[in-house]
C-alpha cells in the first residue's frame, strides 16, 4: 500500500511519567493512534476505529526532551478492516553534558518502539472506496 503518515513531535515534561525523565511506553501508542487516523482519513475520507493492537515491542528508552518520529503505513485492506504497521524513532536527543539547553541531532535514529494493529471503517463511512483521493 503506497499510503503513509508521519508525525514528529517533542517529548515534553508533561510526557515524562517515570522518575529520570522517562516517558510513558503508552505515549508512543497515543502517537501511532494519532498516525492511524491520519492514514483513514487520507484513505477513507473518515476517522475510523482502531480496534486492536496485535502486536507492541518497546525496544528503547524515551525520555523528555527527546523528538520522535512516529510513522505507520496500511499493510492490508479489507471489507471495512485496515490493518497497520507503526514505528516510533527517537531523531534527537537532550545533550546534558553539552549544557541545559543542549541538544543532539542523533546520526543514527533510534527504533524505541514498534506494532501493528487493525483499525476499521464502516462502509458507510468509506467515502474514497477505491478511488484516487489525497
Amino acid at each position: 500500500m503506497s499510503e503513509k503518515a508521519m508525525i514528529r513531535l517533542r517529548m515534553g515534561q508533561n510526557d515524562a511519567h517515570y522518575a529520570g525523565n522517562l516517558v510513558d511506553g503508552a505515549r508512543m501508542l497515543a502517537l501511532f493512534g494519532d498516525v492511524a487516523t491520519e492514514l483513514l482519513i487520507r484513505h477513507d475520507g473518515d476517522e475510523g476505529l482502531f480496534v486492536a493492537y496485535d502486536a507492541v515491542e518497546f525496544l528503547a528508552p524515551v525520555y523528555a526532551g527527546d523528538y520522535i518520529e512516529a510513522t505507520g503505513h496500511i499493510v492490508h485492506v479489507g471489507n471495512s478492516s485496515r490493518k497497520m504497521a507503526f514505528e516510533a524513532r527517537k531523531v534527537i536527543a537532550p545533550a546534558p553534558h553539552a549544557g541545559v539547553t543542549a541538544a543532539d541531532v542523533l546520526p543514527q535514529p533510534i527504533v524505541v518502539c514498534r506494532a501493528s494493529g487493525t483499525c476499521v471503517v464502516p462502509k458507510d463511512k468509506q467515502r474514497f472506496r477505491g478511488e484516487a483521493n489525497g
